[in-house]
């Protein structure tokens, strides 16, 4: 793993800004910071835009977090504002040769950059080569936190290897926030968290393993410790409460308490979504399920001693393995 100062050192007065406009899912944010980390140890001041739940989960890390707007038009005006921003606080951010990252593929956001007056980095796809200051390929069959880190090394000019995973911490505030919250749910600790939701799809198909209410009912509670769930907004609220009626339930956490949460439980079990990927980056005991999901490409970034990834590529794994897993893991020392 490169040898970096503070994870969350704060850039210096004289740190170039780099405005960084980040993805839409939990995940790619959580796997894109050791990147974001490595850009920011090499001097710039990243300027994020994304959506509004990301200044939550990364307010530990001191970095302004800007809401992506809805419209095109309302992003664009953002973008412009925070490109003056940029040049007021450096007198060389007009000349710099890159002056934004651009991690989402999708045309639309390069063309925000382009229309924004911003010379962005990012990858060549979708046509969108001519409206980036500079594009690079995307790397195929490589892990996610992979492609995020050699997007940052072409920034730098660098070839340094990718560290093992992310680290993700908390503030005071959320910490402190994540024990007031089991406290006032009489719920003592340390708890098992668990993850049945996920919100998208890996070619087609399913990522929400079919066997986990089955698993939560009849498994789980041999091992004694309270389980819980912090619902989605909407329909995972009411699908928890069918089905996993021995959890207790925590709607409505933000992502950083979350974390905070994560990072205090015994274990978390979770299908391939982004909570899984952020209980990785605090250092819990995580039990990942796969199914469809390649494992290569998505599973959490963590230390093996941390981090169980079970099935995978078509396979789902047997209740009795992940309880084993799930065994191991509480089992372990913090």
């Amino acid at each position: 793993m490169p040898s970096l100062p503070k994870p969350y050192d704060t850039a210096t007065p004289a740190a170039r800004p780099l405005i960084v406009r980040l993805r839409n899912w939990v995940g790619d944010v959580t796997l894109a910071l050791p990147m974001l980390q490595r850009v920011a140890a090499a001097g710039y001041a990243p300027v994020l835009v994304g959506k509004g739940w990301a200044r939550d989960l990364l307010a530990g890390t001191g970095w302004p977090v800007h809401g992506l707007p809805k419209t095109t038009g309302e992003r664009v005006a953002l973008l412009k504002r925070l490109r003056d921003e940029a040049s007021a606080a450096d007198a060389g951010f007009r000349r710099a040769p890159v002056q934004a990252l651009c991690l989402p593929d999708s045309f639309s956001s390069a063309l925000e950059f382009r229309l924004a007056g911003l010379r962005a980095l990012g990858h060549a796809w979708e046509g969108r080569r001519l409206l980036l200051g500079r594009a690079v390929q995307r790397p195929r069959a490589l892990h996610e936190l992979d492609v995020y880190w050699r997007l940052g090394q072409a920034l730098l000019g660098t070839d340094e290897p990718a560290p093992a995973g992310a680290q993700l911490q908390p503030t005071a505030d959320q910490q402190r926030e994540a024990a007031a919250l089991l406290a006032a749910h009489g719920l003592p600790e340390p708890v098992v968290v668990i993850c049945p939701f996920s919100g998208g799809s890996w070619n087609g198909e399913s990522k929400n393993w079919p066997g986990f209410a089955a698993f939560a009912a009849r498994e789980l509670p041999s091992l004694g410790l309270p389980v819980v769930l912090c619902p989605g907004p909407g329909e995972e609220e009411r699908i928890a409460r069918e089905h996993y009626p021995g959890a207790r339930l925590l709607p409505g956490v933000n992502l950083g308490v979350y974390a905070a949460l994560l990072a205090r439980a015994a274990a978390m079990v979770s299908n391939d979504t982004g909570p899984a990927h952020m209980a990785a980056a605090v250092g819990a005991p995580l039990v990942s399920v796969m199914g469809p999901s390649d494992p290569a490409l998505w599973r959490p970034r963590g230390p093996a001693a941390r981090v169980a990834v079970l099935g995978g590529q078509g396979r789902w794994p047997t209740a009795t393995e992940v309880l084993a897993a799930v065994r191991e893991a509480v089992a372990r020392p913090r």
